[in-house]
């Protein structure tokens, strides 16, 4: 069987990158729980990033950061810290990619969250604290600023050209390098899966 899988392998980007100001942004406000029951597929689904925030209930668009004509397109997000608390939701996620986000630099970001954007091919990058407010405050004074991610070495790029290191884990940078969602990394396993099926059925067949 042919591995296949719809999640963008990730090896280097370069974007515009967005200072996203909020310590514990939680998963709500990342994607508020009344547009969980929609399809990514929904033409709409891009707006449901941060949308209580990017939007007034009107649906004209308020004067938060992402609206800023400079930030639009963003492909990077500079959050605070506990970026993606609270709920479990993969819709969290779904809604970066959505919105062309390939990464998610913070001091920290939630367990669960971290895992989902590993599943769908976003970068969570975690540096100091200060580190990151060194950045939003780049991205700030320099609006429409970018910043370079090379997962191989593992190093980032400011808006200065100040290089930063992460860490990552071995697996999980393995899965982005070459795309692998769950499903598609099961698959890169059918030669093992197909062998072992048919030694069981020769070792227990009924007419044996």
């Amino acid at each position: 069987m042919t591995t296949q899988s719809t999640v963008e392998p990730f090896r280097t980007f370069a974007a515009v990158a967005v200072p996203i100001d909020i310590a514990n942004c939680d998963t709500d406000q990342i994607i508020p729980a009344r547009f969980l029951r929609k399809a990514s597929d929904d033409p709409h689904y891009a707006r449901f990033l941060l949308h209580d925030l990017r939007f007034n209930a009107d649906g004209s668009e308020t004067d938060f950061v992402f609206n800023a004509p400079a930030y639009r397109g963003a492909g990077i997000l500079v959050a605070d810290k506990n970026w993606g608390c609270g709920s479990s939701r993969e819709n969290a996620v779904t809604a970066l990619v959505a919105n062309g986000i390939r990464a998610v630099i913070a001091p920290s970001v939630a367990d669960i969250h971290y895992s989902n954007c590993i599943q769908n091919g976003v970068l969570p990058v975690r540096l100091s604290e200060q580190d990151c407010a060194t950045l939003r405050q780049q991205l700030r004074d320099g609006p429409g600023a970018e910043i370079a991610v090379d997962l191989e070495t593992q190093t980032l790029t400011g808006p200065d050209q100040t290089s930063y290191t992460f860490e990552v884990d071995p697996f999980d940078k393995h899965r982005l390098l070459n795309g692998l969602d769950d499903i598609s990394l099961t698959q890169t396993h059918d030669q093992a899966i197909a062998e072992f099926a048919a030694a069981y059925a020769v070792r227990h067949s009924w007419s044996a």
